[in-house]
């Protein structure tokens, strides 16, 4: 794993624009713009280095799987802060039904400098975004700056691949809807609701979009319906399962949930159960099972214990994105105040660092198999909204 710094194509921001990723830009505290997607730089990789992230993403989410299912037989859901017995009862079902429910994808954040095991900072299963410039615009970049290289990116394919192996646990004659929220002011989450809806139609399937504000409740029916008043039967949300669960309308999710089988009127994706995997408690879950594995990090949920004064620990909200709310704690610092949500200690890791900046991996996994890579860096050690997307080659040895 090396970094390269390489002069940006002439009209760089044009290109990636028209290939999706209509956010190139990040303004900044100081009312700057700068790159968010920033190909003054690339990684490469060696063709070994690559295949053994593989093993550990399909090691990290076969991991994950028994870590949910622990929960759920073992009752400790309430350790992930669900305990409205509805969302328990949802999220239950949803589990002991999980091949009858769609589930498209997810991403695994990783610690990883080239020179020893990967390790695991958080699992975004249920709202993962950097999608598109992922999938798409560096695959692009790569055939420009690189044509005849290779890229660890199979996700447009396995995407396509996926919406058609689980087309038949969908309703049959119905659209499959997409919705993002129209709280997102960049566009990052349009834009990648709209590349999985693509996905989905080049698998054959009928879609239709809104967003999540313009879902309608017909009291009549009981029944949630789009912006053309036709019933919703399943639709594909980003949009996070705690906020979904207790908006307004949360009461009538859970009411009319189709949990597998058909029973409900709307089916989710991703479905219900993904509330497992995208909670931060997670990580201490999977350390209690599989201690000392070389792909994890020390976690604890009640408190950082001898984090503190051995290698320092992260406090992480149990829900949460782009970083927010995370804290940082070198050993012997002073004990912080009481947080005032629940959080997760992990032991401190800092990113590694290139040429000063700090770099997380994002490893994508589409219908549970490793997919592809996705790279951030970031000024500080905090991977937060302010982080560039840049993208990678696998190159042979001269």
């Amino acid at each position: 794993m090396e970094r390269h710094t390489i002069a940006p194509r002439p009209d760089w921001q044009q290109i990636v624009e028209q290939q999706g990723v209509i956010y190139p830009l990040t303004r900044h505290p100081d009312d700057s713009l700068r790159p968010y997607w920033d190909e003054s730089a690339y990684y490469s990789f060696s063709l070994p280095e690559v295949e053994a992230l593989e093993e550990t993403v399909a090691e990290l989410h076969t991991m994950c799987l028994a870590a949910a299912g622990h929960l759920v037989e073992h009752d400790r859901l309430a350790e992930l802060g669900i305990t409205d017995p509805r969302v328990v009862r949802a999220v239950t079902e949803a589990w002991h039904r999980r091949i009858e429910l769609p589930s498209i994808y997810g991403r695994f954040d990783l610690r990883y400098d080239g020179t020893g095991p990967a390790k695991l900072l958080e699992y975004n299963a249920d709202t993962p975004t950097s999608l598109v410039e992922a999938a798409s615009a560096q695959w692009f970049w790569m055939e420009d700056r690189f044509p005849g290289a290779d890229q660890w990116n199979s996700l447009h394919e396995r995407l396509v691949h996926a919406w058609r192996a689980q087309a038949k646990l969908l309703p049959p004659g119905v659209p499959l809807h997409f919705a993002h929220s129209s709280a997102d002011e960049l566009g990052e989450d349009l834009m990648t609701v709209a590349y999985l809806k693509e996905t989905a139609e080049q698998a054959g399937l009928d879609t239709d979009w809104l967003t999540m504000e313009e879902i309608g409740w017909d009291t009549l029916s009981g029944r949630f319906v789009d912006n053309r008043l036709r019933f919703i039967r399943a639709i594909f949300k980003l949009y996070p399962w705690e906020w979904l669960t207790t908006d307004s309308f949360g009461g009538h999710v859970l009411e009319t949930l189709d949990n597998g089988g058909g029973t409900g009127s709307t089916l989710w994706i991703e479905p219900a159960w993904k509330m497992l995997l995208s909670n931060k408690a997670l990580l201490a879950i999977l350390w209690e099972l599989y201690p000392d594995h070389p792909n994890l990090l020390p976690a604890h949920l009640d408190g950082p214990r001898d984090l503190a004064d051995t290698t320092g620990y992260v406090a992480k909200p149990l829900l949460g994105r782009e970083g927010d709310g995370v804290t940082l704690h070198p050993p012997g610092s002073p004990p912080p105040p009481e947080p005032e949500d629940p959080c997760c200690y992990q032991a401190l890791a800092p990113l590694p660092a290139f040429d000063g900046n700090h770099v997380v991996l994002g490893a994508w996994v589409v219908d549970g198999e490793p997919a592809g890579l996705g790279i951030r860096e970031s000024s500080g050690l905090i991977t937060d909204s302010y982080a560039r997307f840049v993208p990678h080659v696998i190159l042979q040895p001269s």
